[in-house]
């Protein structure tokens, strides 16, 4: 069936068809295969993506041959550099045009190759384009089960991290009967309830809140060591997913931004991170036609 699609144009002399060749190799176009017989020669430039689109009820808006590029700036700058070797800089106005935005989203330049050929190179100013669709979560809380995982220690940071949590929850659905709020004595033992909890298979995802902050020995990075290796686990070999919400902090101070004051609420954050990757399993064991709905 359909392998590709070539557009041939017409060059007038030996000469001019040598320039042009000279400013595709410069662009990076791949060389193709080429020809020569008596009577011409033909010299073909390979693109990974080709498009063939026809126009009805008024004429194009656009050259009839169009080159996505990236770096739109740099691609113009090499062309003007190449018109520059066979033109004064005042001529290169009515050759080459600005690159200006388009009403597709795109910003475009055009250049008058040879008098046969004027040519279009754009980029689009969506950083997405052309990228697969990613599947994403929601963050709808709503007929989801959650488990929050905190600690007695540190309460003056952690009730605000619990806080900022079960205030995310609420805010996206989620029914206070579907919350349950487990407390544990320090950030040492939050990666045992958390197993426990994701083990029960009740939960759609369990929040992990905590707060170590550094002391003058090494004992806080052996800590949140395996802490954060104990949770990681946990959600490894569970397939429940499990958000970080353990600070580690250098000061009290620290902590308290993290916790509501300068920096936003990491239990907030956290908690959203658990509704999310839950409609993302759940989207996924959908897709492959299984799971919760």
């Amino acid at each position: 069936m359909i392998k590709g699609i070539t557009h041939v144009s017409a060059i007038a002399s030996g000469a001019e068809f040598d320039r042009v060749a000279s400013l595709f190799s410069a662009l990076g176009f791949e060389q193709g295969k080429g020809w020569q017989d008596a009577a011409g020669r033909g010299s073909a430039f390979l693109a990974p993506v080709g498009n063939l689109e026809f126009v009805t009820g008024r004429a194009p808006a656009v050259p009839t041959v169009l080159i996505e590029v990236t770096q739109l700036d740099h691609v113009r700058s090499l062309v003007e550099k190449w018109l520059l070797t066979s033109y004064r800089s005042e001529e290169i106005a009515d050759i080459l045009s600005a690159a200006e935005l388009t009403h597709w989203n795109s910003r475009l330049f055009s250049v008058q190759i040879s008098p046969e050929l004027r040519i279009g190179f754009w980029q689009s100013e969506n950083p997405l384009h052309d990228l697969p669709e990613a599947l994403e979560g929601d963050l709808s809380a709503a007929n989801m089960r959650f488990a929050v995982v905190t600690t007695r220690w540190n309460t003056v940071i952690t009730d605000r991290l619990l806080q900022g949590s079960l205030d995310a929850l609420h805010r996206s659905g989620a029914a206070k009967a579907d919350i349950e709020v487990v407390r544990v004595p320090g950030a040492w033992e939050v990666p045992n309830a958390a197993r426990t909890l994701a083990e029960s298979k009740k939960f759609d995802a369990i929040i992990t809140l905590g707060c170590l902050l550094r002391g003058e020995t090494a004992h806080y990075e052996a800590i949140y060591n395996e802490v954060a290796r104990g949770i990681g686990q946990s959600q490894q070999e569970t397939g429940i997913p499990h958000a970080f919400g353990v600070l580690t902090c250098e000061t009290l101070e620290q902590a308290l931004d993290r916790a509501g004051l300068k920096a936003g609420n990491k239990g907030f954050e956290a908690a959203s991170a658990a509704i999310e990757m839950v409609s993302i399993q759940r989207k996924l064991a959908a897709k492959n036609g299984g799971g919760k709905k």
